[in-house]
């Protein structure tokens, strides 16, 4: 978890490596279904564009039938999900129902202003439209009003492990299996 541009993305791919499980990103498969036009893309663009996230019900069906792939059996890593209470309740009922359980939350730490300064430079180097200084800024309040209090039902929970995102890809890496590792030896 973490605010958008804080790195989730990029730490996911390398944590899910690690541990051999998959990395299951709602942005990529938004994207990609937005790519493809498809009725689910043509919807999800509309809050996409406009700094919005994708209502619970379109996002939950998606996740939901992910999470019950083959390759998940043993594990998942979730980027970009759960964002609202209402999503923390509905994952606690697939997981229950998947038999996995949740074994920590990494909550990517990173100053505001130097998020709006990466996701700038990241939609000129990666071209996308969606990321202007306005929407940006959109998705720092939205993250601020509906996903932060998250973090605190998780915390409540013993699961939570704040990690610095500022630094070295590597360096930012290091901290997180390093807080990682001591879930998996407990």
């Amino acid at each position: 978890m973490g605010p958008p541009g804080a790195g989730k993305g990029t730490q996911a791919k390398f944590i899910a490596d690690h541990f051999g499980i998959p990395a299951i990103s709602t942005g990529d498969i938004f994207r990609a279904n937005v790519s493809q036009g498809t009725p689910l893309g043509v919807e999800a663009k509309r809050y996409m564009d406009a700094g919005e996230y994708v209502p619970d019900e379109v996002t939950n069906r998606m996740v939901r039938n992910r999470i019950d792939e083959p390759d998940a059996a043993h594990g998942f890593l979730l980027d970009g999900y759960p964002r609202t209470l209402a999503q923390v309740e509905e994952l606690d009922g697939m997981i229950k129902f998947t038999g996995h359980e949740l074994d920590g939350v990494v909550v990517l730490t990173v100053d505001s202003e130097e998020i709006v300064q990466r996701l700038l430079q990241r939609a000129q180097t990666e071209g996308r439209a969606d990321d202007t200084e306005d929407v940006i800024r959109r998705r720092q309040e939205v993250y601020v009003e509906q996903t932060q209090p998250l973090i605190e039902v998780y915390k409540e929970r013993g699961v939570v492990h704040e990690i610095d995102g500022l630094g070295e890809v590597d360096d930012v890496t290091k901290r997180i299996f390093d807080a990682l590792e001591v879930v998996r030896e407990s």
